[in-house]
């Protein structure tokens, strides 16, 4: 049986555990949870962090949705645009552009030629920005779907924003894979030039669902 460098390395991290004679270590799980805002103030915060990390915000009642997710694909020129396959077909009925379904079985390197994805959200943290997506969910699909198009138009309800990161931690499925989002993806080189778009989409739009 052919063994991989990955294995080798465990199995050479566990064969040096078992002969440590140092005392295991109780690591303390006192986190601050069950912090909670009122909504106002919780979409006032979160939107402060999503526009300070320069994604594009958009609130709106949840009978709006389909009209505020076609009017961001026309103002970003998107005419491709993928979606996974267990999102809202409502969300798209303003959208008169072609819709993509997404699969496993399509290669990641072809997603390139979407012009954006729209997908749901599992949870977010107001006090850092971010936004959790279970890849296990068939309204958020895959990883690859949402790191490859050059747009992200992501569909948040304020009931899932939690305050804090061990709140919104708690939310999520632990086996499951998740992709964490603070802001459209950005890097900068050794001379902290701001580059967009290298690791992930160069733009993300969010709209945020007040009244669900």
């Amino acid at each position: 049986m052919t063994t991989t460098a990955r294995e080798t390395v465990l199995r050479r991290v566990q064969d040096a555990l078992a002969r440590s004679d140092r005392p295991e270590v109780t690591v303390p799980r006192g986190y601050r949870t069950g912090r909670t805002l009122p909504d106002g103030e919780r979409l006032a915060l979160f939107t402060d962090r999503l526009v300070d990390y320069k994604a594009q915000v958009r609130t709106c009642t949840a009978g709006a949705t389909a009209t505020v997710i076609a009017e961001v694909l026309r103002a970003r020129g998107a005419r491709k645009t993928g979606v996974p396959p267990g999102l809202d077909p409502a969300w798209l009925a303003g959208y008169d552009g072609e819709i993509r379904t997404d699969s496993p079985d399509l290669p990641a390197p072809r997603l390139d030629a979407l012009d954006g994805v729209v997908t749901a959200s599992a949870v977010s943290c107001a006090e850092t920005g971010t936004i959790f997506l279970d890849g296990a969910a068939a309204d958020q699909g895959r990883r690859a779907l949402t790191l490859v198009p050059d747009l992200h138009v992501c569909v948040v309800d304020l009931s899932s924003v939690r305050t804090g990161v061990p709140e919104a931690l708690a939310e999520l499925v632990p086996e499951h894979p998740t992709t964490l989002i603070s802001g459209p993806s950005a890097t900068s080189d050794i001379e902290l030039e701001r580059v967009e778009g290298v690791h992930g989409p160069r733009t993300l739009e969010v709209v945020i669902r007040t009244d669900v």
